[in-house]
C-alpha cells in the first residue's frame, strides 16, 4: 500500500487538540487546499492541518481514483478502492499528532468530497465533522453500510458545470434519510470552486465542531 504524503501545518504552541485533513480534487495535489488551513489556523488555535496528495499520479497532479465514464458505479468502485490507503493515512496522522479519533475533521473538494463522505461515514469512531465542497455522494444506496453518523456540511456553487449543485442536494437528502445530520449551503453564481462565503461557513462549522469560539 502506497503511503500518502503532503503538506502539514502543526500548532504553534502545545500539542494538537484536533486534526483537520484536506482531501483535494481530481488532478490536483495537497498544496491546493493547504492554503485554506493557513487562512483558518489563526482562528483555530491548537488545530493541526494535513493535506495529503492522493495515491495515484494524474498528469501534473494526483487522483484518488480514475475518472472515465464519470458515473455512480465508477465512483463507487473508485472510493472503495482508495479507502484503505486513506484510512491508513488518517490513523497514522492521528497517532502522529496525538489527537483522538473523535477530534478528526475531514474537508474535501470535488473528488476529495467523495472520499471524505465515503471514508468518514465508515470510520471506527465518528469524526467530529465532514465538510464537502462541490462534491458528490458515491453509492448513496450503500448508506446502510455506514458505521457512524457524524455531522456533515455540504457547500456547492449554483453554477457548477463539473458536478452540478444538484449533486449536493441529492447527497443531503440521502444522508438525511439515513439519519446523518446535514447542513447545506449553496453559493449563488459560483462554479466549480470555493468562494469566500463558503470558506467562512466552513470555518464557523469547523470551529464549532472543535469547540472553539470565533471572534465576532
Amino acid at each position: 500500500m502506497t503511503a500518502l504524503h503532503g503538506p502539514r501545518i502543526d500548532p504553534e504552541n502545545g500539542p494538537a487538540t484536533a486534526l483537520v485533513v484536506f482531501l483535494h480534487g481530481y488532478g490536483s495535489d495537497g498544496n491546493d487546499l493547504i492554503g485554506i488551513g493557513e487562512s483558518w489556523a489563526p482562528f483555530l488555535p491548537g488545530v493541526a492541518f494535513s493535506s495529503p496528495n492522493a495515491p495515484q499520479i494524474c498528469g501534473m497532479g494526483y487522483q484518488w481514483f480514475p475518472l472515465t465514464m464519470r458515473n455512480d458505479a465508477e465512483r463507487w468502485t473508485g472510493v472503495e478502492a482508495a479507502r484503505p490507503v486513506l484510512d491508513a493515512f488518517l490513523d497514522a496522522e492521528l497517532e502522529r499528532t496525538g489527537v483522538s479519533a473523535d477530534r478528526l475533521v475531514l474537508v474535501g473538494f470535488s473528488q476529495g468530497t467523495m472520499m471524505a463522505l465515503h471514508v468518514g461515514l465508515r470510520r471506527p469512531v465518528a469524526p467530529a465533522l465532514i465538510v464537502g465542497y462541490s462534491g458528490y455522494l458515491a453509492g448513496a444506496d450503500h448508506l446502510a453500510e455506514a458505521t457512524v453518523k457524524p455531522p456533515v456540511l455540504l457547500v456547492h456553487g449554483t453554477d457548477d458545470q463539473v458536478l452540478p449543485a444538484q449533486s449536493s442536494k441529492l447527497a443531503a437528502d440521502a444522508l438525511t434519510a439515513a439519519g446523518v445530520p446535514v447542513s447545506l449551503h449553496m453559493s449563488p453564481g459560483l462554479g466549480h470552486g470555493i468562494d469566500r462565503m463558503g470558506l467562512i461557513v466552513g470555518l464557523r462549522t469547523v470551529a464549532n465542531a472543535c469547540g472553539i469560539a470565533l471572534p465576532n
